[in-house]
């Protein structure tokens, strides 16, 4: 923040962060931020799955999956950031985290 001169005043900091400093250095702090949105829930399905003894395949392949789109979404959106690309993968992985939520409420209920 210094080398881009955004000072870390609370009025003005969010405004300087989108002005002053590049977009692929951006992207790599919005994509961090993402990564406590949605994933916190895969999270705490995954954990939930696996301390009531879920081993089926489908949660090994799902939960796998789920991580290796959320590694790619990653990528894209620290590198290209194609808007559409991302979203395709986000989408993908939102169903995926979906099934494994379905799957913990059926054992669970």
């Amino acid at each position: 923040m210094e080398k881009y001169g955004v000072a870390p005043n609370g009025e003005t900091v969010t405004e300087d962060l989108k002005t002053k400093i590049p977009p692929h250095i951006r992207w790599q702090a919005e994509n961090y931020n993402h990564l406590h949105e949605q994933p916190t829930i895969f999270y705490a399905v995954a954990l939930s799955l696996a301390l009531i003894g879920d081993s089926h395949p489908y949660t090994v392949y799902a939960a796998w999956g789920y991580t290796g789109l959320r590694i790619l979404h990653s990528l894209i959106h620290a590198t290209v950031n194609k808007v559409m690309a991302r979203f395709s993968v986000f989408g993908t992985s939102s169903v995926v985290v979906a099934g494994l939520t379905a799957r913990l409420a059926q054992l669970v209920f």
